[in-house]
């Protein structure tokens, strides 16, 4: 991910590629962030379906929302985690 114009990478394992990818993200941003609801919507229709995704997060007793898209459920998940991140920091 880049912050500041920096690209900054992080490896990760987690309960799959998701809970991976958020935890490699938070290694990144240094910040505990709680993830309160996780909720996944084909938009399309078809094998080359587009995924929504939508997050709840907590930081610090506040909730945070974050959406994403994309056909990659992954990448999908980490857009909108990223979305809910950028209205923390």
């Amino acid at each position: 991910i880049s912050i500041n114009g920096k690209q900054k990478s992080a490896k990760a394992t987690g309960n799959g590629p998701v809970d991976a990818a958020y935890t490699a993200v938070n290694k990144i941003v240094k910040k505990k962030v709680g993830l309160d609801e996780y909720l996944v919507q084909a938009i399309t229709g078809g094998s080359d379906d587009v995924g929504r995704v939508h997050v709840q997060l907590r930081y610090k007793g506040n909730i945070y929302y974050g959406f994403g898209a994309d056909t990659d459920i992954v990448v999908a998940s980490v857009k909108a985690y990223l979305d809910g991140l950028n209205k923390i920091i």
